[in-house]
């Protein structure tokens, strides 16, 4: 349901965009002008495949001054739903259905959409107390905070796992890979970080199992089955998850709404979504 929403809300973008009757010629002609209303923006102007700007600037993308200013908060919502091409959006598609299946297949769509949802709203608050001087679209913060919370997932159902380490491993590799593609230019590293931690303290709460054996042993005599469904370290992280994810929110949206920004209290923050290099600049 969430790839047909964001495959069919791209070509929405693509139908407003409409490029043949909206392009100046700056830049070069329409891609692809076969596709009509659909053709995409000039590959200097948008790489990707995609829609102008200002188009989705127009449709929900998340901008700061927009948000602060003009009580525009909708867009730390819309913008999720939003992609800047269709190599933006094959790229989150394909790991959307990677991540989200196994998740899904195994606690639901209600659970898993909510952290979904609720990661990419983490993500886009992050982002915008970082990034004031651009937009950002995207589902990618979203899809940080499934792969934090499959994190969240194996350590707090530690014990009914076998080949723990190796699954450890093999998940902290795959999120460090994907937070360093983050470094680069033009890539919004900070809505990766915020749905990251946002999935990764969702998913102590919503994704916690019965210790191991206690659904075998709840039929048996009280003096042979387990006292209690969880674990101690279960219940510990459950409610340490509670305390940081309503403290993280509620600083979050206060310093937003509030018009601060972030990079102030963190002088060194900025390196996390890009890292200068010979080869590129972050001033832009």
């Amino acid at each position: 349901m969430i790839v047909v929403a964001n495959v069919a809300m791209f070509v929405v973008i693509m139908l407003v965009n409409n490029c043949p009757k909206n392009h100046n010629g700056y830049r070069g002609d329409c891609v692809a002008k076969f596709l009509g209303r659909l053709s995409f923006q000039p590959l200097g102007e948008n790489p990707l495949f995609g829609p102008s700007s200002s188009t989705l600037e127009k449709l929900g993308a998340l901008e700061w001054e927009k948000i602060v200013h003009q009580n525009q908060a909708w867009r730390l919502i819309t913008c999720i739903w939003l992609h800047a091409g269709v190599i933006h959006l094959l790229a989150n598609m394909l790991s959307l259905v990677f991540i989200g299946i196994r998740l899904e297949q195994q606690f639901g769509f209600v659970r898993v959409g909510f952290i979904y949802l609720l990661s990419g709203i983490g993500g886009s608050i992050l982002s915008a107390l970082f990034i004031q001087r651009s937009i950002s679209v995207g589902a990618s913060g979203a899809l940080f905070g499934l792969l934090g919370a499959m994190l969240s997932e194996l350590l707090t159902n530690w014990t009914i796992y076998t080949n723990k380490a190796a699954a450890l491993i093999t998940l902290v590799v795959i999120i460090a890979i994907n937070l360093a593609v983050g470094i680069l230019p033009h890539v919004d590293n900070f809505a990766h970080i915020g749905g990251f931690l946002s999935g990764f303290l969702l998913g102590f709460l919503l994704l916690i199992r019965p210790q191991f054996g206690w659904l075998e042993r709840r039929n048996l005599p009280a003096d042979t089955r387990l006292k209690s469904k969880y674990t101690f370290f279960q219940y510990g992280f459950l409610m340490v998850s509670a305390v940081l994810l309503i403290v993280g929110f509620t600083v979050g949206l206060v310093m937003l709404f509030r018009g601060e920004n972030a990079n102030k209290h963190c002088s060194w923050c900025h390196y996390l979504s890009c890292v200068p290099t010979s080869r590129w600049s972050c001033n832009n």
